[in-house]
């Protein structure tokens, strides 16, 4: 049984950062796609950044792209998001998420940003507040 917790989550003013961790176990893929989501009130969930379960290729969403880093530590079986720079419109629920990895993904060591419906793992959410 996959289990994912969030945790990181917090208050913060504009221009300020915040590192978002999310412990993982339970995994039974040899490879695998993690991912970070949001969803602000009254919107759609949307991912933010994935990772590869191997090598270091990421994605990002273009409204964080230079702001938000995706990292994870395979010793530690953790999932990270460093987000700097933030914005009020930043501030949202923030999920992490895993899937199996395709065959595309497995070729390239890369894992693209992805509609929430593909993936079938979820934590329950931390919650990331940003003022002006």
């Amino acid at each position: 049984q996959v289990q994912l917790v969030e945790s990181g989550g917090g208050s913060v003013q504009a221009g300020g950062s915040l590192r978002l961790s999310c412990a993982i176990s339970g995994v039974t893929y040899s490879d695998y796609c993690m991912s970070w989501f949001r969803q602000a009130p009254g919107k759609e969930r949307e991912g933010v950044a994935a990772i590869y379960s191997a090598g270091t290729a990421t994605s990002y969403h273009d409204s964080v792209k230079g702001r938000f880093t995706i990292s994870r530590d395979n010793a530690k079986n953790t999932l990270y998001l460093q987000m700097n720079s933030l914005k009020p419109e930043d501030t949202a629920m923030y999920y992490c998420a895993l899937k199996g990895a395709t065959t595309s993904d497995y070729v390239l060591r890369q894992c693209p940003i992805r509609s929430r419906t593909d993936f079938p793992y979820w934590g329950q959410g931390t919650q990331v507040t940003v003022s002006s």
